[in-house]
């Protein structure tokens, strides 16, 4: 795994997406590593690791929104771009608040998610 500027951390339980954003954020020349889980996130990244993290929400274990409070907690400086598939209007809002840079409903403009991701670097 690298660890430059251009890193990019996909943790979400559906396989699919995954591999989704993992060739749309390469075709950007991003480097993207996924993973199924938070945990499995955190088991292999050291949080001094710089990069940018995309998120789901919903997921089985630790999810989305308490994996970004255990990142704050933890100090972590690392850009946390949210992404579910929940329509609730007021998730933008709760994830600003929370720390995120930003939130995306799936489905999503593939230049809105480019465009977080870089303004993330």
């Amino acid at each position: 795994m690298t660890t430059d500027k251009n890193q990019i951390y996909i943790v979400d339980d559906d396989e699919s997406v995954c591999r989704a954003l993992k060739i749309l954020l390469m075709t950007f020349g991003f480097n993207v590593d996924t993973f199924p889980s938070s945990e499995m996130f955190f088991s292999a990244i050291p949080n001094s690791t710089k990069g940018c993290l995309v998120m789901d929400i919903h997921m089985p274990g630790l999810d989305g929104w308490e994996a970004l409070k255990q990142l704050i907690k933890s100090g972590s400086t690392r850009a946390v771009i949210i992404i579910t598939a929940d329509k609730n209007a007021h998730l933008k809002k709760q994830a600003l608040d929370a720390g995120a840079i930003g939130l995306l409903q799936k489905p999503f403009n593939d230049q809105s998610l480019v465009d977080l991701v870089n303004l993330a670097f």
